[in-house]
């Protein structure tokens, strides 16, 4: 029967082994196909979410650019559904490329305004992607002091000399970096011994009903207190309830992040502000006329 199973195995592909390996193998195919075609006719949008200061009124601090691709019926497709499948292909770069040509061209459009942009460490060396990032600050000199590049901590861990390098060119220019997903995986204490980042984002993990678990709320606390005597600020994501708000408060945390708070929209409001005092000076044009 071994024999057999071993014969009958031979002409799979890596993954297809089992039925949940054939399916997660489609299903990243057509992961892969779905965001090539919105990447060849730059079917992408970006949405934003408000990170906002623990203290209350909790006003935004500044907002997070989310990337979001356009199937082919036109359906708004969220990062978390086809980062993972193209996060080590070409496709990744194209799309970090992307996302940061969208966020330069709304600070650049908005002078108020305040962003942060995800990235892959494996981005850095991608040529296309520092040239749009050197292009988008030759078009504004306050654009630099308004931008935050956000890296993964694995995506970090996984170039670290790379991201040291780039970190040391751009921070003299203004630019805040930020690690994200702080404490998803083991290595984090020794990011903060090697990287001086200037923000910190805790994994969502480290969030999770920390209103009511000690573990959690030892560790939130514990983070915070580290990140603050080295200079970081710390934001919280997935924040929902109020109780976990109040906590993390208690514990140190600067900012917020999460639907309690605000949800990621592709309509933020200072393009409702634009489209608002447009229409005004429309109208008192046709009234002077």
């Amino acid at each position: 029967m071994g024999h057999l199973r071993k014969r009958d195995l031979a002409g799979l592909a890596p993954g297809e082994d089992s039925p949940l390996g054939a399916a997660v193998t489609s299903r990243d195919s057509r992961t892969l196909d779905m965001v090539r075609e919105a990447v060849r006719h730059k079917q992408v949008l970006l949405a934003f979410q408000p990170v906002v200061s623990a203290t209350p009124p909790n006003k935004p601090v500044f907002h997070e650019a989310l990337i979001r691709v356009l199937d082919e019926t036109g359906r708004v497709i969220p990062a978390k559904d086809f980062m993972g499948a193209v996060e080590e292909d070409e496709l990744g770069r194209m799309l970090d490329c992307l996302a940061l040509e969208k966020s330069l061209a709304a600070l650049f459009k908005t002078p108020e305004l305040r962003l942060s942009v995800n990235m892959s460490a494996r981005s850095i060396g991608y040529p296309r992607w520092k040239e749009t990032l050197m292009r988008g600050l030759s078009r504004r000199a306050d654009i630099s002091g308004r931008l935050i590049l956000e890296l993964s901590e694995s995506s970090v861990l996984h170039v670290p000399e790379l991201v040291r390098g780039f970190m040391d060119d751009l921070q003299p220019r203004g630019i805040a970096f930020a690690i994200d997903d702080f404490g998803a995986r083991q290595g984090a204490l020794r990011t903060f011994k090697d990287f001086f980042f200037d923000m910190l984002k805790l994994d969502g993990s480290l969030i999770r009903d920390v209103q009511s678990d000690i573990e959690s709320q030892a560790i939130a606390g514990g983070t915070a207190a580290i990140a603050r005597s080295l200079g970081m600020v710390t934001v919280a994501g997935r924040v929902e309830h109020p109780e976990a708000a109040r906590m993390l408060a208690s514990l140190g945390i600067d900012c917020f992040q999460g639907f309690l708070f605000g949800a990621p929209t592709i309509t933020p409001p200072w393009e409702e502000t634009s489209k608002s005092r447009r229409r005004k000076n429309r109208k008192n044009n046709q009234d002077a006329a």
